[in-house]
Order: structure tokens, then C-alpha cells, then sequence
């Protein structure tokens, strides 16, 4: 047995063992590169599914800006509708305030008291006149105070005159009319 050569077999077989080698190799990158590929396919296309997803919350969020700026036009039609509504309300009712004031203070002024004027300025009432006691001008403060219409009457000066008869002595009152919204409320 001396004479039997291995050689060609030995080689034959690391040939062999070199090719499933290179063939393993060969299928392990294939797969690498073929998993690579699966997962980045895979990663892709949950990109593109989330662009997509994006894309429409977009769209309706530029749709529900627009029906907010729609609603938000229509709050502002809405108060400006109000304010008229307000201002027509309280127009149809101050319509007869004149008359209210004067039919008011004839009320509330007592005998011996005499109105020379009556300035309105706004809401404010100024009224200059003779009284022939300070009673007399004390009991009408205390009407006014009561009112429904008028609010906070001050007495201005009480000046007595010398040049005329000394029993009637000159007065100036100031006070205001109230509010529309607190007189409504008095009259329900």
C-alpha cells in the first residue's frame, strides 16, 4: 500500500468542501440581502402607508380650517345681528323716554317747588329752580333716589335770593337716567 497516492483525492475533496463553501456563502448573502430587501420593502411600504395616512389628516385639517373660519364669519354675523337687535330694542323703548322723564318729575316734584329748566346732556339731567323750603327739596331728592328712571341725584347749591321776595331760594340739581337694561327690568 505504499504505492497509493491520496493526493487526487484529498484534492478532490477540498474542491468539493471549497464549492459547498463558496454555495453556502453564495445562499447566506442571497438571503442576507433577500431579508434586507423584504424588510425594506416592508418598512417602505409602512412609510408610504403612514405619507398617505398624513396626507388625508391634512386634507381634513385644511377642510375643518375651513368650516371654522366659516363659523367663525358666522359668530361675527351673529353678534353684529345681536347688537342691532339691541340697538333696535332699546331705540323702540327709549322712543318715548322724553315723555317718561317729564311725566316722572312732574310726578316727584312737590308743591312748592318750581322748575326753571331742564338741560339733558346723555343720560345726565340737570335742573335749575326755586323752592320755598329746603324740606321741600329734600323730600324730592328722596323721590328721585326711589325712582325706576332716575339714579344718583345730587344737589348741586341751594342759593337763597336776596334781590326777590325772601321765601323762594334758587336751586341746582343734577342726576342721571338709569341704564335701559336696569329700567326694563323695573318695568317687568
Amino acid at each position: 500500500m505504499p504505492h497509493i497516492n491520496l493526493l487526487p483525492w484529498r484534492e478532490a475533496s477540498r474542491k468539493e468542501a471549497q464549492k459547498q463553501y463558496l454555495s453556502i456563502l453564495f445562499l447566506v448573502t442571497l438571503v442576507s440581502f433577500g431579508s434586507m430587501f423584504v424588510i425594506s420593502m416592508v418598512y417602505s411600504s409602512m412609510k408610504e402607508g403612514q405619507n398617505l395616512r398624513n396626507g388625508f389628516l391634512t386634507a381634513e385639517i385644511v377642510v375643518l380650517d375651513r368650516r371654522i373660519a366659516e363659523i367663525k364669519e358666522l359668530d361675527k354675523k351673529k353678534e353684529s345681528l345681536q347688537q342691532r337687535m339691541r340697538l333696535i330694542e332699546e331705540l323702540q323703548s327709549s322712543r318715548n323716554l322724553g315723555t317718561q322723564i317729564m311725566d316722572e318729575l312732574a310726578k316727584m316734584v312737590p308743591s312748592g317747588v318750581y322748575l326753571t329748566s331742564l338741560e339733558r346732556k346723555d343720560r345726565a339731567l340737570q335742573i335749575v329752580g326755586k323752592s320755598e323750603s329746603n324740606n321741600r327739596l329734600s323730600s324730592m331728592l328722596r323721590q328721585l333716589e326711589g325712582s325706576y328712571l332716575f339714579e344718583k341725584p345730587v344737589m348741586q347749591d341751594i342759593v337763597a335770593v336776596e334781590k326777590q321776595s325772601r321765601l323762594l331760594s334758587d336751586f341746582k340739581m343734577q342726576f342721571s337716567v338709569k341704564p335701559f337694561e336696569e329700567i326694563g327690568e323695573a318695568n317687568k
